[in-house]
């Protein structure tokens, strides 16, 4: 992934400002770790005229499908009419993917100016808190700051705010959500958030606000009751899309799937999608929910036009997005199992591959064996490059626990990314026409891969 990349913005000279501002916030604590606190960021937004206040916000939490949820809610919004501020992390390759205005990542001078409006602020509490001994405002505490106030600016009418990590006290939890949805909450991130299903969701269960509405997809027992009572404590109606009368149904369809939404105002047939997998249908239904509560507290139909419209044009790079064909390449974000799950039912279900070659790579403080254990499944062969970053475990690592995991797997090693692409899409062209390369495993993975390939431009050449 490049932090450093706004190429492709209205000003050259902007650009290289734009880069010199990534350059100081990558110097700044970074996302692996977090600060539990919110009150360095709130005061600096309080300071700039309380920008989180200037709209109404919709925020996202849970583990898995927050981006793709994001963006399918942000979508039905805009076709509404609505201007739009979306916020989502991480990125895949350019840092301006995070930051979005009517879909479409901020410009370089826009960064620019935002940074230059907040940066004084931002310079007063990190003196602040280096007098009291803590560390400076991070990297995702100023990104958010940046974010909100991008938004103030433009101005929005909406906000779709994706949390980064957890909820509670996660940076954009400065924010009093109109409306918070949960994707599926699973073990992840345990060392910040707790070991057990229960207490993740305890944290996560924070966004919700006294006399909102929240939403949430179907979540595992102990979940499902601890949003119940958080909601209950902030006088909040909570639904979740597994409610009695509520559900979705998909059929496959060329380019995605055709699903039928049963909402909380209305009923939704034949609605186009264009991304793939069960989970997305599921996310699709939460955006939908989402919507509804957002636009008339639930009481209100949807256009439908309106959400075939934003359904048909979404777009969530790096989940079961496809790169290539000739052979196929195919890449998510899967970095947990319960994502890798996903990753390999959605295989089973909307491709008819008959030999699967997985580019996989992951992080060290990630569950590696349980995402291998999920993938083995549908993979006739592991190929595993050492990342360039110190958080990666490395590859020689990997293919043991691979090994352990699917003995009659395939494993090998590549010492680079492209190595590894180069040597997997050769495997897939010489096996079959229903061959195909999935890369997952850390976003990290998938950023490069996308990278490389719009660098050559379709991948003519990897190596």
């Amino acid at each position: 992934m490049s932090d450093s990349d706004f190429e492709g913005n209205e000003s050259r000279d902007f650009a290289a400002d734009a880069r010199e501002i990534v350059l100081e916030l990558h110097a700044r604590l970074g996302e692996g770790s977090p600060q539990p606190r919110l009150e360095p960021t709130r005061k600096v937004v309080e300071m700039l005229g309380d920008v989180h206040r200037a709209y109404p916000i919709i925020q996202v939490a849970g583990t898995n499908g927050k981006t793709s949820t994001a963006r399918l809610i942000e979508s039905i919004l805009r076709t509404y009419g609505l201007r739009t501020g979306l916020f989502t992390s991480p990125h895949l390759v350019h840092l301006a993917e995070r930051i979005q205005v009517d879909g479409e990542p901020i410009i370089d001078e826009k960064f620019v100016d935002n940074w230059r409006d907040i940066e004084p602020y931002i310079r007063l509490v990190d003196e602040e808190l280096r007098e009291a001994g803590e560390p400076r405002l991070t990297y995702f505490e100023v990104l958010s700051i940046l974010a909100f106030a991008a938004f103030a600016d433009a101005p929005v009418d909406v906000a779709v705010i994706e949390v980064g990590l957890g909820g509670e006290w996660d940076s954009t939890n400065v924010a009093d959500a109109d409306v918070a949805v949960f994707t599926p909450i699973d073990l992840d991130h345990m060392e910040r958030l707790g070991s057990t299903i229960r207490a993740i969701a305890q944290t996560k269960s924070g966004i919700i606000k006294p006399d909102s509405l929240v939403v949430s997809a179907p979540q595992q027992p102990d979940a499902r009751e601890v949003l119940r009572e958080a909601a209950e404590r902030a006088n909040s109606t909570i639904r979740f899309t597994d409610d009695p009368g509520l559900s979705v149904s998909s059929t496959l369809a060329v380019g995605g799937q055709l699903l039928t939404i049963t909402g909380i105002a209305a009923r939704y047939e034949d609605i186009f999608l264009s991304l793939y997998g069960a989970h997305q249908a599921v996310n699709a239904q939460l955006a939908v929910l989402a919507v509804e509560s957002f636009i008339g507290g639930g009481s209100q139909q949807l256009d439908p036009e309106v959400i075939s419209e934003a359904f048909a044009t979404v777009t969530s790079p790096g989940r079961l997005q496809l790169l290539a064909t000739e052979p196929t390449v195919l890449v998510d974000a899967a970095h947990n199992p319960h994502g890798a799950r996903s990753l390999a039912t959605a295989l089973g279900e909307f491709f008819t591959f008959d030999d699967v070659t997985c580019v996989f790579a992951g992080l060290a403080d990630k569950d590696v064996r349980g995402m291998l254990s999920a993938l083995a499944p549908v993979a006739s062969r592991f190929i595993v490059p050492d990342l360039d970053t110190e958080r990666a475990m490395p590859a020689a690592e990997i293919a043991l626990l691979a090994r352990e995991v699917a003995p009659d797997v395939e494993v090998h090693t590549a010492a680079t990314v492209a190595e590894a692409l180069a040597h997997a899409r050769a495997r897939a062209a010489a096996t079959s026409e229903d061959a195909a390369v999935v890369v997952a495993g850390s976003i990290v993975l998938v950023g490069e891969t996308i990278a490389l390939a719009q660098a050559t431009r379709g991948w003519r050449d990897f190596t």
